[in-house]
């Protein structure tokens, strides 16, 4: 019996035929390791159970539209065909479908995330902010379409009408989680004043879903991206018993986007009663506050005298202390003349007295008038002034003064002092 011959491209394009034949269209179940993306955009990868591995190619057009991120360690079922690559006779799945191989394998991942996050402390309680009051501008992160934004919407009307900012976003699918956490890192970088008002609080919602298309939630990007935000951030992911990651790291978790709307903005007309409410009790105090010092005021008045009374004492005190006054002073006159005559005091006495300080008195005025610049200047005598009139006692002032004003009797003649150093001495020149 004759064995065919062939060449070793004919036996690899012969195995690559029976294999391609053989696993056109294949689901493979097995765990991910080994991923590598290239900078072409293609994903190489290896899928392994407990026995044996099983190289994977996943081509770069089909990698973005995966609805999971292809990364180690997750176990997932691939869906494709089987080829050969003869070049290193070896064999491969193209990835043409990817997807979780059951949500217990997605459990797996969650947890471990979220005790990844904890140790961080990303979800620490101390890092949460509180939500403001009564937010002027809400920012809002989901999708363009559907009912989460139109429930929230409606809802803020509903309570307290507050300006609505959306940033769309895709909340499924391959690169989901990317978008999702640039429209969070988008409103907090916007500037305070600026074109577009920067939020108070933001939200961040999508209806509900399987456990496979919240998933971008899980996304360690998105979780940053919140922990990282200064802008408060309501989680608002699916349905209430439905948790993410993303509501460990929220300021606040909402169990719906319309619980997250309420969350967000106070009702306005029961902010209108309770402030009715509190204006009634404010007059209430003020009124019984009143009523309190009045009925004070009525006992204290109980215990002051009558006015009237007090008045026409104190002027029934007065008219005595007056009378008492003018009879004092009569005494006290009728005293003095008393004592005057009993001195014998006569009127040519008093003349004496008065005739004795009249001559004291011009003896006093002809010594005044015997020293008085008039009579000095008659004597003799002259009297140096510098310009001001200020009078010169010796040559050191006279030198300084310059210019001198020297009265004499008759007159005052102006002069300047001119020095002459051979005779040491001044000259006065008119």
């Amino acid at each position: 019996m004759d064995i065919v011959e062939y060449t070793v491209s004919e036996i690899s394009f012969a195995i690559k035929r029976c294999v391609e034949t053989s696993f056109n269209q294949v689901r493979v179940k097995g765990e991910i390791f080994g991923a590598k993306r290239a900078d072409s955009g293609h994903w190489y990868l290896s899928l392994k159970d407990e026995n044996a591995v099983l190289s994977a190619v996943c081509w770069k057009g089909v990698a973005l539209s995966l609805p999971v991120k292809i990364e180690d360690g997750l176990e997932v079922v691939a869906t494709g065909k089987i080829t050969t690559f003869a070049g290193k006779s070896s064999y491969q799945l193209v990835i043409e479908r990817l997807e979780v191989a059951g949500t217990g394998a997605l459990l797996k991942l969650l947890e471990e995330r979220k005790q990844q996050f904890l140790k961080e402390g990303l979800f620490d309680a101390s890092h949460k902010q509180k939500i403001p009051y009564l937010p002027e501008v809400i920012g809002v992160v989901t999708s363009a379409s559907g009912a989460v934004i139109r429930d929230i919407i409606h809802r803020v009307r509903d309570r307290f009408p507050s300006r609505i900012i959306v940033w769309p976003t895709p909340v499924q699918g391959e690169g989901a989680a990317d978008k999702i956490a640039a429209a969070i890192r988008g409103f907090d970088n916007l500037p305070e004043n600026g074109n577009v008002p920067r939020p108070d609080v933001l939200i961040v919602a999508r209806g509900g879903g399987s456990l496979e298309d919240l998933w971008p939630f899980n996304e360690e990007v998105v979780i940053r991206a919140v922990y990282d935000c200064k802008i408060p951030v309501i989680s608002a992911v699916g349905h209430e018993t439905d948790t993410m990651l993303i509501d460990y790291v929220a300021d606040m978790r909402a169990p719906t986007p319309t619980g997250a709307a309420e969350f967000a903005v106070p009702v306005k007309s029961e902010l209108m009663l309770q402030l009715s409410s509190l204006d009634n009790r404010r007059l209430n105090a003020v009124n019984r506050l009143f009523a309190e010092y009045k009925q004070i005021l009525d006992g204290l008045s109980r215990g002051i005298p009558n006015l009237e009374q007090i008045v026409t004492e104190a002027r029934q005190k007065v008219d005595d202390r007056w009378e008492r006054l003018k009879i004092a002073l009569a005494n006290c006159l009728i005293l003095k003349k008393q004592s005057l005559d009993l001195i014998g005091l006569k009127p040519y006495y008093v003349e004496n007295i008065l005739e004795k300080n009249k001559s004291l008195l011009h003896n006093l005025e002809a010594r005044m008038e015997s020293v008085s610049i008039e009579s000095v200047l008659k004597r003799g005598f002259a009297w140096v002034t510098d310009r001001h009139f200020k009078t010169l006692y010796d040559t050191s002032h006279a030198k300084k003064s310059g210019e001198l004003n020297i009265r004499f009797v008759d007159g005052i003649v102006k002069t300047k002092v001119v020095e002459n150093r051979d005779a040491q001495q001044f000259d006065l020149f008119d």
